[in-house]
């Protein structure tokens, strides 16, 4: 999970930077008064998120299989102990 989350910020930061510069060359329009910064972040948030869903599939499906097996166990865990009769 952290693999994934560090590889989808890596992503953002990418897309973060390569925005900024095509504001700062005016390729790009520049925010409105002191705006730029939230608008180059705005912009990045809406550029990496359907690349990262495409890009990261195959990670996003490893820590998800990860997940879900350690909520099976914890669910098997539970059960034993809810199987227990209690000692007096």
């Amino acid at each position: 999970m952290l693999r994934y989350t560090l590889m989808r910020l890596g992503i953002f930061a990418g897309c973060f930077l390569a925005l900024w510069g095509l504001v700062y060359l005016e390729v790009l329009p520049r925010g409105l008064g002191d705006s730029n910064l939230l608008w180059v972040l705005v912009l990045s948030i809406v550029v990496s998120a359907p690349l990262s869903f495409v890009l990261l599939r195959k990670v996003r499906d490893e820590a998800s299989a990860e997940v879900v097996a350690k909520v099976d166990r914890a669910k098997g865990r539970l059960a034993a102990n809810r199987s227990q009769e209690d000692a007096l």
